[in-house]
């Protein structure tokens, strides 16, 4: 199973109004485990970065002048993303911005979920954390996930953190990862699984029954049969 954590910096909040992505950070799992490789660019949005947008992430509008436009990351960033599931915190939010971006371009890129499922993580701890904070800063803090570095949103630093903070929420390993080996086998299905010996294990206590025991247990069998019982561990 591939998954692809996701993170966006913007020009703004809301994409209808002309709001742009400026930042892109990815970190690539796979079977659940980081794989080292990640995705990550700058763009210039072609528009004036909102200040209170670069208060919240300090990239400033200087800073985009050199940097690629969107239409040419976008092939590098679909090769990167495509057929995994995205997680993304507030995936609404990102999601929205990537479709209308996509939406900009003349070639008929069409739309994410055309290229990925997409699992908020968000509505995932809203529903395991009901009631409470469920900010990536909140989880961090429920689930021990060192975020000290975090002084201003980044998109790859988020993305690496959510990463943590995700593995983390859902604990780890799930479903025993049978799903997966699978998927790696061939048709034979679980036959494909392969199962590691215990090594220098101790040998398992028995408990035997006393005599008492196990004429309690014959007195027991009797008086079941003869109330017109079936059993099978009598004999006759």
């Amino acid at each position: 199973m591939r998954q692809v954590v996701l993170d966006t910096e913007t020009t703004g909040i809301n994409p209808a109004e002309g709001h742009r992505i400026i930042e892109i950070g990815c970190v690539e799992l796979i079977d659940r485990k980081p794989t080292g490789k990640h995705y990550h660019v700058y763009i210039n949005p072609e528009r004036v970065v909102e200040q209170e947008a670069i208060e919240v992430h300090g990239i400033t509008n200087d800073f985009l002048t050199d940097k690629p436009v969107f239409a040419q990351i976008v092939d590098d960033f679909l090769g990167f993303i495509k057929g995994a599931q995205l997680v993304i915190h507030n995936a609404p939010f990102d999601v929205g911005h990537m479709d209308a971006e996509f939406s900009r371009l003349q070639a008929g890129y069409g739309q994410t979920t055309d290229y990925c499922s997409v699992l908020d993580s968000l509505q995932l701890a809203r529903e395991m954390r009901p009631g409470q904070r469920n900010s990536l800063d909140a989880l961090c803090k429920a689930f021990e996930v060192d975020n000290s570095v975090r002084e201003l949103h980044g998109a790859l630093l988020d993305a690496e953190i959510l990463a943590d903070v995700y593995l983390a929420m859902t604990g780890g390993q799930t479903d025993l990862n049978l799903h997966n080996n699978a998927q790696r086998g061939n048709a034979n299905g679980p036959g494909d699984v392969q199962h590691k010996p215990i090594k220098n294990r101790r040998p398992l206590k028995v408990l035997t029954a006393t005599a008492d025991e196990l004429e309690q247990h014959q007195q027991r069998l009797a008086l079941v049969k003869n109330e017109g019982g079936k059993c099978l561990w009598l004999d006759s």
